[in-house]
């Protein structure tokens, strides 16, 4: 695994706890929960620029809870540090 994809899969480990601990709180089945990071590369200074966080949970389907599915992704320390 390269330094980049390891930076992206801790990325996709918070963002997936942090779905999960949503899910937990309601009472809703984890089966089904999938994450999917992506990153856009920058070239000036060669880096990682923009991520990309996907979550899928078949069991939070009602759009009220989509969106607190992604609220509660966004809480992530990691997510939340500047770049």
């Amino acid at each position: 695994m390269t330094p980049p994809e390891l930076l992206l899969a801790a990325l996709g480990a918070f963002a997936g706890y942090h779905a999960r601990e949503y899910l937990r709180a309601r009472s809703f089945p984890i089966e089904g929960l999938a994450v999917r990071i992506t990153a856009e590369k920058a070239a000036q200074p060669p880096r990682l620029g923009e991520f990309h966080i996907d979550v899928d949970a078949p069991s939070a389907h009602e759009e009220s809870h989509r969106e607190g599915l992604v609220r509660a992704v966004k809480r992530c320390l990691i997510h939340n540090t500047p770049t």
